[in-house]
């Protein structure tokens, strides 16, 4: 089981651990849902993987938005002066599993599309 992963969201990478909380870029999930992030790194105990066969399950918990930035421009003598602001849009979420392995879920999926194949070989033998 992995102590620690790095994930990859919005461009940017960060360390996580289980049960830890951090704000990241905007993602399109709602508050409340959860989602798996694309996992570059996985490690702990002494062991790393660089293709781990793991999952990241984080859950979001908000979307809030970051601390105004005020931009100021100025040029002396002219009488030109602009001010602007700028406030990042934000998730706030919380890493709620580090190991759920990835096969299971792809083999799920696969016993699920088998019988709907079976049963169309089955009318085509019949006409």
């Amino acid at each position: 089981m992995a102590d620690y992963a790095i994930i990859s969201l919005g461009g940017k990478q960060y360390r996580v651990r289980e049960g830890e909380k951090l704000l990241v870029d905007r993602v399109k999930t709602e508050e409340g849902k959860t989602f798996h992030p694309d996992i570059l790194f996985a490690g702990g105990e002494g062991k790393a993987d660089f293709k781990p066969k793991i999952q990241v399950t984080a859950k979001v918990l908000g979307h809030v938005k970051g601390d105004k930035i005020r931009i100021g421009k100025y040029r002396k003598r002219t009488g030109y002066r602009r001010h602007n602001g700028y406030r990042s849009s934000l998730t706030q979420i919380e890493i709620t599993a580090i190991g759920a392995k990835k096969a299971a879920s792809s083999a799920a999926k696969k016993t699920e599309s088998k019988p709907k194949a079976a049963s169309t070989t089955t009318k085509k033998a019949d006409s």
